[in-house]
């Protein structure tokens, strides 16, 4: 009998050993799952921001349509071995953060609820938008979510690594605005995070990016908005250019004293210089800004001029023309106290060289987009986040910054290696001289974090955060996934 029932059972148990997710997942019946050859799959895989990404391709794409099956799908994953990953919209370009070769991707796009509360103004925001999309549905709500600048961005992603708004001057972060986390963690259970019944946990899902379990829903506190003015000023570049536009940023930061106002200031280049360009972002949180507020800006002659007054929803749409398709893309960041009036041409002029002298090695690659965004990090920000929540970021408001985004996109997928280079010695040779103003007087002492929406894969996100938050970020990471399902199986920065 014995001979009989010892290979029956060695049989179950490799079986059980062996299933993988997709098809546990399939066998329910309930939850949808595509297959590499089903065009939803295809699809699917077209929708990240950079073609290095599209190309790992998963054993199988499962779309969740509820918290329920989120945890049911997680449950299944405990048991097996398998890499796996999620995606909310896919504008991280880092290979294997929402991305995976082989084993399963959780996509959340059927997670769309965008249900507000027109009394109160909280939105229950779910991970499947983007940021084009919640702005379409809250159209004419009179409120509006705080997110990011760019309409194709995905919500997910965004709040989890902090989220830099056009309103973040007014009202901190879009992570700020969280009031309770609807979370899947790793065993399965579903949990409705905040800051009385979990402090901790509640602070280090604000920064702390992929690290402990899947968010499902994002309670928000709107704000009020009628409509905005906004749009494009772009420049033909010229060196005496460059000089004005980096004071005007350097300035704007300084001495802008209306937290309705903001600016994106952007250089750009392609092959062999045909396009050589600057691109300015400008926002008001108003129908038309006050006279004069950004003259430093359209006083240096733009060529073309799109601002006016329209809907955020209408300009969130117009925003999505900068995500370049059929590209591999890199983007890396620094973070910078801004210089002195005295100093200014100093520091933003060389680092701007750098900037320039550095992708001037770039310019024969295929399909090369390099761009640099000068992006205003006023006190006003870190005060108004630090008095909605704490955050992992953290941020002081001893002294104004400036975030530094660099972008390479490109077309060929065997530069990755040779381009992830090239980015690394952008942001570093950005990173080096801020060290070196510093420990000389030039710059300011002060807290200069890597901004995760704009991380490289190669930087330390968590190493640059404050010593004690990224402990923070650990001790919560081991109590809520002791076995380190999403430490050990996701790709993504780890405390």
């Amino acid at each position: 009998m014995l001979s009989v029932l010892i290979p029956s059972i060695i049989l179950t148990l490799a079986r059980t050993v062996s299933a993988d997710t997709c098809s546990s997942v399939e066998a329910l019946r309930y939850i949808n799952v595509t297959r590499p050859l089903d065009l939803a799959y295809i699809e699917e895989q077209t929708q990240y921001w950079s073609t290095s990404c599209s190309a790992l391709l998963p054993s199988c794409i499962i779309f969740p349509k509820s918290a329920e099956e989120v945890s049911t799908v997680v449950k299944i994953l405990a048991n097996t071995t398998e890499k796996f990953a999620v995606k909310s919209g896919g504008h991280n370009p880092n290979n294997g953060f929402s991305s995976v070769k082989g084993g399963p991707l959780i996509v959340t796009e059927h997670l769309d609820q965008a249900n507000l509360n027109q009394a109160t103004g909280v939105i229950d925001v779910g991970p499947g938008n983007r940021l084009d999309g919640i702005a379409a549905k809250l159209q004419g709500s009179g409120w509006t979510f705080v997110g990011g600048r760019i309409g194709n961005t995905g919500v997910g992603g965004l709040v989890l690594g902090g989220g830099l708004s056009y309103m973040s001057a007014q009202y901190g972060w879009a992570a700020s605005q969280v009031l309770e986390y609807e979370i899947v963690f790793a065993n399965g259970t579903i949990g409705h995070i905040n800051k009385n019944n979990y402090p901790d946990l509640f602070k280090a899902l604000k920064g702390g990016g992929n690290n402990f379990g899947i968010v499902t829903n994002y309670r928000l506190q709107g704000q009020r908005q009628g409509n905005v003015w906004g749009g494009n000023l772009v420049y033909l570049r010229t060196p005496e250019k460059d000089k004005k536009l980096l004071k005007a940023v350097r300035d704007f930061t300084e001495y802008n004293d209306d937290p309705k106002a903001a600016v994106i200031v952007t250089a750009e280049r392609t092959n062999l210089n045909l396009v050589d360009s600057w691109i300015i972002f400008l926002f008001y949180d108003g129908p038309s800004p006050p006279a004069g507020k950004f003259d430093n800006f359209t006083n240096v002659n733009p060529l073309l001029d799109t601002t006016r007054t329209r809907t955020y929803a209408d300009l969130m749409a117009l925003s999505n023309w900068v995500v370049l398709k059929g590209e591999v893309v890199d983007i890396a960041t620094e973070t910078i106290p801004i210089p002195s009036a005295e100093d200014e041409a100093k520091v933003m002029e060389i680092l701007h060289s750098h900037w320039r002298n550095t992708t001037d090695t770039t310019l024969l690659e295929v399909g090369i987009v390099a761009s640099i965004a000068w992006q205003p990090f006023p006190k006003a920000i870190a005060r108004e986040a630090r008095k909605r929540s704490p955050d992992l970021i953290d941020a002081d408001d001893s002294v104004h910054r400036i975030i530094i985004e660099m972008n390479y996109a490109f077309t060929l997928q065997s530069s990755y290696d040779r381009m992830a280079d090239k980015m690394e010695a952008t942001y570093g040779g950005v990173r080096e001289r801020v060290l070196g103003w510093q420990e000389d007087g030039t710059l300011p002492e002060s807290y200069n974090p890597v901004f995760m929406n704009y991380g490289f894969f190669r930087q330390d996100y968590f190493g640059r955060l404050k010593p004690e938050n990224r402990a923070l970020a650990k001790r919560v990471q081991e109590q809520v996934d002791p076995d380190g399902l999403f430490r050990a199986r996701t790709g993504g920065w780890r405390p």
